[in-house]
């Protein structure tokens, strides 16, 4: 017994001892500035972001990272969020673990780890695309994702970005989604003469049917875009064609974006197939439970259905066209959100494509060094994945 404690110790220490290797503490910073401009958080309180700032050679280099935690589609979805992290920043933890594509170490981090690397939190509920001037005196929400955005992004120009060479605006799931949909605004919004590309990974949530064979994300997206008025915030030359709605979903509106913009995403993205092809509307009985918990628990006729989602995601994909601009990294992998966590953007184990893991297939795209625009053959004939194991 005293041997069996003895190892779980040494494992747990060797745990420990990584992730404080692997990542850093960032610390909070309220944008009070923001107040003022009716650009706050679902409970009124103001924004937040988590700054590391950039050295050396990467002094003048930006790297701003959205953060993600779905979306509310109404007002009781929205007041649930006024008592957490993801609707006030009074809720926010002090301090953020860095790493991956915020790591500030060279080892983990090659081509980004000396830029100014920003974690800004998501606190409104809508992909940073919401704006309704009144405010209910009941319920006391603020929908006001949109200026929370470019408060923000202000507030980052006066201390120092106004001076920015490079800059990156990326994002992770609903934050993914904020930066394919801000990529041009943000772009517009700095400087004339830098660099700026724009990075989404596991945002590219697609309008599929669920295994019931209703539209449940897209009647989702249509509260969300309702609720928090996110139409103006869409890009026009996809609501001049279409349902504004729809134009939530990247599938119809990134085709349309004229900064270069890499995706990186699993095709069989684990929070899609939980909350798009797999509800819990439209699987009653939990009969999908164990499927997405973990892949391996899938029947055969479960694999089928989800070999056609993926079938359905790359078709998604292929309408961002073949351009040099664009970057894709879409892996046959169980997981979301590939950026942020150091075992799946940078190491030995990481997830490749032809040979290449995440961190430089994107940093070979921003330094065009080389183009890369890879899918992956179908589960489960990619042995580098990472795939996700839920409780």
């Amino acid at each position: 017994m005293r041997g069996s404690f003895r190892q779980w110790l040494h494992i747990l220490m060797y745990v420990v001892c990584v992730v404080t290797t692997e990542s850093f503490y960032a610390d909070i910073t309220y944008v009070q500035s923001a107040v003022p401009k009716g650009a706050v958080c679902l409970d009124g309180s103001p924004p937040a972001y988590h700054f590391d700032r950039g050295f050396g050679a990467g002094i003048n280099n930006w790297l701003i990272q959205l953060e993600g935690g779905g979306w509310c589609n109404n007002v009781t979805t929205c007041l649930a969020r006024k008592t957490n992290r993801l609707g006030s920043s009074k809720q926010m933890v002090k301090q953020l673990a860095f790493s991956g594509i915020l790591s500030n170490k060279a080892t983990f981090n090659p081509d980004f780890y000396n830029w100014n690397r920003i974690k800004v939190r998501y606190c409104d509920g809508s992909s940073f695309t919401g704006d309704v001037a009144a405010v209910n005196p009941t319920t006391k929400l603020y929908f006001r994702g949109a200026r929370v955005f470019v408060a923000v992004i202000e507030d980052l120009l006066a201390k120092g970005m106004k001076s920015a060479k490079n800059a990156i605006l990326s994002g992770c799931s609903a934050g993914g989604l904020a930066a394919i949909h801000h990529c041009d605004n943000f772009k517009n919004l700095l400087p004339i003469g830098a660099k700026v590309k724009c990075l989404s990974d596991a945002g590219y949530f697609i309008n599929s049917k669920d295994v019931s064979g209703a539209q449940h994300i897209e009647a989702f997206y249509n509260d969300v875009v309702t609720t928090h008025e996110s139409a103006k915030h869409l890009a026009p030359s996809c609501t001049s064609k279409m349902k504004p709605s729809l134009c939530f979903f990247p599938e119809y509106a990134a085709k349309e974006i004229r900064t270069p913009l890499f995706i990186v995403n699993g095709a069989y993205d684990s929070w899609q197939i939980k909350n798009i092809l797999a509800p819990g509307v439209a699987d009653p009985h939990g009969l999908w439970h164990n499927c997405k918990t973990d892949i391996l628990k899938c029947s055969s006729t479960q694999l089928q259905i989800m070999q056609g989602f993926r079938l359905e995601f790359m078709r998604a994909i292929t309408g961002l066209g073949t351009s040099a601009s664009r970057g894709l990294f879409i892996n046959s992998c169980y997981a979301h959100c590939q950026t942020e966590m150091q075992e799946t953007w940078l190491r030995a184990d990481s997830p490749k494509l032809d040979n290449k893991p995440i961190a430089k297939a994107v940093g070979d795209w921003f330094y065009d060094r080389s183009p890369f625009q890879k899918g992956d053959c179908a589960y489960p004939c990619d042995k580098t994945c990472h795939n996700r194991v839920f409780e």
